[in-house]
């Protein structure tokens, strides 16, 4: 009896330390850790929202850029950093979702090493071709490529990319097979599009839309489930002929598993009000970004789900990386 009291003493200590801490919290800078390199649009989501929760906290948040290993070195960095509300992780379909299927030894696991706080937005990719290429639509896409398997090839940022698995995702979901084309990096993936070296890409909104709109690309599609703002002529993947089809690249924050829940609850409501200012939805939005905020668990929801088909989608493509 006396254990059980002293239990019970214990885990009520523990919870009034941790609401006194959230109450003072944050009593100095954040550190929101990007694991890609500076200039992407995981930087300029990240940077918006890290300017605006930090004049909301009442303290800075410091964005640190720790590119490797396709974002998994600085999510396994986080994920081993001390659970004090400190150190964030920008959550992104490559770390959280596809890295863990990709990598043989990520180094962390999306639902036990992390305490999300919740979802920012979702940014598709778009599919696009040279205006050469004598397909219109995706339905015209699928007929010529099954009138000529293997004869079309498509380019992406590189091998188990984003990009590339969603090339795979489509081949398969339209049951036609695409010759894959890795590039380093979405620029030069679109630089030989420019030059019809090759017909076809999947490349993120941002860095096509305004090709498509000078006429030197021609958009047949989104990539995710709703229309994008910035193209919003364009049709979705699924609304053009492959219904269900969604493979919409996400963001949001998470921190370390085991920081206290008040802290996570502080920092979801700062996430809430960036999300609501007008200065991050025109940033957001002018990077093609859908803002989808929500609660920690509608997040650890989403991520659970969205790593199991990526999951799956991996395995497909028979990409793995060491």
């Amino acid at each position: 009896m006396k254990k059980l009291i002293v239990a019970v003493a214990a885990l009520a200590f523990a919870a009034l330390s941790d609401a006194a801490q959230a109450q003072n919290y944050p009593v100095r800078p954040i550190t929101l850790v990007i694991p890609f390199a500076p200039g992407g649009s995981t930087s300029i989501v990240g940077r918006g929202v890290a300017e605006k929760m930090g004049e909301l906290l009442g303290e800075k948040v410091v964005v640190d850029n720790r590119p490797g290993a396709g974002g998994t070195v600085g999510t396994k960095a986080v994920a081993k950093s001390d659970p004090d509300g400190y150190t964030l992780l920008l959550g992104y379909t490559g770390t959280l979702a596809i890295g863990p299927s990709l990598y043989k030894n990520a180094g962390y696991d999306p639902r036990k090493d992390f305490a999300p706080i919740g979802m920012i937005g979702n940014a598709p990719n778009s599919l696009v071709v040279h205006p050469s290429f004598q397909a219109k639509s995706v339905a015209e896409l699928i007929a010529y490529a099954k009138a000529n398997p293997g004869k079309v090839n498509f380019g992406s940022a590189g091998a188990g990319t984003a990009s590339h698995i969603t090339g795979e995702y489509f081949a398969r979901a339209a049951g036609i097979t695409l010759v894959h084309i890795p590039y380093k990096g979405t620029g030069p993936a679109l630089t030989d599009l420019l030059g019809g070296h090759i017909p076809m890409a999947f490349a993120p909104i941002p860095a096509s839309h305004t090709n498509v709109a000078a006429g030197k690309l021609r958009a047949l599609a989104v990539t995710s489930s709703t229309r994008s703002g910035l193209l919003p002529d364009v049709p979705t993947i699924a609304e053009a002929g492959l219904p269900g089809f969604d493979a919409s690249l996400y963001y949001g924050l998470v921190a370390p598993a085991g920081t206290p829940r008040p802290v996570i609850d502080k920092l979801n409501k700062a996430l809430h009000a960036a999300l609501a200012s007008e200065e991050v939805k025109r940033q957001l939005g002018n990077d093609g970004t859908d803002i989808t905020p929500g609660t920690p668990e509608d997040y650890a929801d989403f991520i659970d789900k969205d790593e199991k088909k990526w999951a799956q989608l991996v395995k497909a493509s028979g990409v793995e990386q060491e």
